[in-house]
């Protein structure tokens, strides 16, 4: 899978899928039985290793206990696991966003210190 790539270097990526269900669970307090229905749910996409066990990233865990919050406040699954994607959808419009702000600042601050030449 990436056994070409260095072990420090996918202990580092968020993406990297490092833990196994059962650990996954744990680490969020929660049950296998909860993953499943996140992943049912579409909130997450556990990798799989190559005996089919699903893997999951610190992304996804995250994303999974931000699930688990709202469940535990009493919403729904499938509301919680919709809520968690539009809240994920709302960051990165905003990240996209700040991006296209910045680079228009820029460009404004380009041409305000390089006026064009006046025309004859």
């Amino acid at each position: 899978m990436t056994a070409d790539i260095p072990l420090g270097d996918r202990l580092d990526d968020d993406d990297y899928p490092a833990y196994t269900m059962g650990r996954a669970a744990a680490m969020l307090g929660t049950t296998p039985g909860f993953l499943r229905a996140i992943g049912e749910a579409k909130l997450i996409t556990p990798l799989r290793s190559e005996g089919g066990h699903r893997r999951y990233s610190r992304y996804q865990l995250r994303i999974a206990a931000r699930a688990r919050e709202l469940v535990d406040q009493g919403t729904p699954i499938e509301a919680a696991c919709r809520i968690v994607i539009l809240e994920d959808q709302l960051e990165e419009a905003q990240r996209i966003n700040a991006e296209y702000r910045r680079a228009a600042d820029e460009a404004s601050d380009r041409s305000a210190s390089h006026p064009a030449p006046p025309s004859a």
